[in-house]
């Protein structure tokens, strides 16, 4: 008789391909400019794009976080195990196993000042046009970001932003 071991192989880094961060301001129905970031992997794992989507989606909910799921207000779960830090310049994403970070513009900064926290859209779906240091057209972030497949494929949190003076 053979059996197959319960355990799952454990996650690197490399499975993720390249994870992106891309701020942007937008103006919800309040009118004020809110401070969002996009977190995604380029899909160019080893593996290829499923691999990656697999690795994205394994990260997030070895976290506790539902893909798809209603937004998360991290205000009020003292215990979500993400966190943003916003320091000179940039934007600090700290989750299990993940640190990640990005510049950030200063509407951004001037944003995530005015309202204490930002909107983090972590997707499993696969961006490949998502290049670090290469602009992304306002159109194409809009299509990639309001598509059905992202949204299910994603993880929406509201983060309060940290600074070191906290």
């Amino acid at each position: 008789m053979t059996t197959t071991p319960s355990e799952t192989r454990p996650l690197h880094p490399a499975d993720l391909g390249t994870l992106v961060i891309m701020p942007w301001t937008g103006k919800p129905q309040d009118g004020k400019d809110l401070p969002y970031l996009l977190a995604c992997s380029r899909g160019d794992a080893p593996d290829g794009p499923g691999a990656a989507s697999a690795a994205v989606e394994r990260l997030l909910n070895d976290a506790g976080l539902t893909l798809g799921a209603d937004v998360i207000d991290g205000g009020t779960r003292p215990g979500l195990p993400v966190s943003l830090l916003v320091v000179a310049g940039q934007a600090v994403v700290t989750m299990p196993r993940l640190k990640a970070q990005c510049l950030v513009p200063p509407e951004w900064l001037e944003a995530v000042a005015e309202r204490g926290y930002a909107y983090l859209l972590f997707t499993a779906r696969p961006w490949a046009e998502a290049r670090v240091g290469k602009a992304v057209t306002p159109d194409a972030l809009r299509e990639f970001v309001m598509a059905e497949e992202t949204a299910q494929a994603s993880v929406h949190l509201l983060l309060p932003a940290r600074s070191l003076r906290q």
